[in-house]
């Protein structure tokens, strides 16, 4: 019997401006040009439809809207996307929509657009408190605006609300760590996400810290703040449930779930990714090249994969040890019993069960942890 896809991602890429540390498939423009917008991501629904190469189920599970910044869009393109889809896939009791938001650009008046068309959530990129830290970041909003923006979407009646925060920023930038997660948890939100910041290539941070104008923090106080913010939230009620998530009970992401879980999705839009049975594929990141092959044949693959078994248990053993549910290790074999041993001794790891979960400590090191444990099962 084939799977069925029942998540959805929509990429609306559009940004009144580019943060410096931004290397997502964005389009810088303050007024965009909604009506294509959903014209092509209606093609290219209609083309993989019709496909039949990404069976979608009658019944949805999830459907989330990024950026880019949805809410820089007239709200009654991102409403129409009920109808494009079909609203009888969100009839489920469960579902969950999804809408990403910066402060600045988000009303009462789109969260009430936004909700008519069955959006239930909402996702703001609130980033930092303070407005040093805001003006670095080439963030566009003030501290006020982030608190009015949750009051707004309560007043609109969605109250499943997340906000995103970064840290681990250079040392010229001043602020204070512990006061934005104090500043988040005033605003009572149901689900904060912390990210890291990184450095990528072809950014204006990545020149910034080439040229000797900025310097990255310290290992040691990036992680710090990690487990500072880490001990706070879990005080406060928060379930941590994957390496940069945290929720109060019932409130986790069900869409990052599911891709988490190695579930199928179907990516709509410039720069978005698919994945089913085994293989994934992605389209052009690029808004003008990928609207207009959109448009001409409404196809805009940038490059497809089928994953060998070797990457797929890779893919599944990194994906588990992301979320705290954890990794079954007992269908591993021996090879995985004295790695795992050496993490739980470490402070890295906590067995329960069958199941090895990784503390805040080992999230740290997620990525060398996972490919230690591959390196053991390829040995064995």
């Amino acid at each position: 019997m084939t799977t069925r896809i029942t998540n959805v991602y929509v990429h609306a890429p559009f940004c009144a401006r580019r943060c410096c540390y931004c290397d997502f498939a964005v389009h810088v423009d303050r007024n965009p040009d909604g009506r294509r917008w959903l014209a092509v991501i209606r093609r290219e629904f209609e083309a993989v439809r019709d496909s039949g190469e990404a069976p979608l189920a009658e019944v949805l599970d999830t459907l989330y809207v990024g950026g880019g910044t949805p809410s820089v869009l007239d709200g009654r393109y991102i409403a129409e996307l009920s109808d494009l889809i079909g609203r009888g896939r969100m009839r489920s009791p469960g579902f969950e929509w999804t809408v990403e938001a910066n402060p600045e650009s988000f009303t009462r008046e789109l969260a009430l657009q936004w909700q008519a068309g069955g959006a239930n959530r909402i996702s703001f990129g609130v980033q930092s408190f303070d407005p040093r830290a805001l003006r670095w970041m080439g963030r566009l909003h003030s501290p006020e605006q982030a608190k009015s923006a949750v009051r707004q979407a309560r007043a609109a009646g969605i109250t499943n609300l997340s906000v995103d925060l970064i840290f681990g920023l250079p040392d010229s930038v001043s602020r204070s760590w512990r006061d934005d997660i104090e500043r988040a948890l005033d605003l009572g939100v149901p689900h904060i996400s912390l990210y890291g910041l990184t450095v990528e290539k072809g950014t204006n941070l990545c020149r910034a810290v080439s040229q000797g104008r900025a310097r990255m923090p310290a290992d040691r106080r990036y992680r710090e703040e990690y487990l500072i913010a880490a001990e706070t939230l879990a005080g406060a009620g928060y379930d941590h449930y994957e390496v940069s998530n945290f929720a109060l009970p019932g409130f986790a992401s069900r869409h990052n779930r599911a891709c988490w879980t190695g579930a199928s999705y179907l990516g709509l839009g410039n720069g978005a990714h698919s994945y089913h049975s085994g293989r994934r594929w992605w389209n052009e990141r690029e808004w003008g090249t990928y609207a207009e092959r959109v448009e001409r044949s409404g196809n805009a693959r940038g490059g497809t994969e089928a994953l060998t078994p070797e990457q797929s248990r890779l893919e599944r053993v990194w994906l588990a040890l992301r979320t705290a549910d954890g990794l079954d290790t007992s269908d591993l074999g021996a090879g995985a019993n004295p790695v795992v041993r050496d993490w739980m001794s470490r402070g890295l790891a906590r067995r329960t069960g069958v199941r090895t979960c990784l503390t805040p400590a080992g999230w740290l090191l997620l990525d060398d942890l996972t490919l230690e444990l591959e390196a053991a099962l390829n040995r064995q």
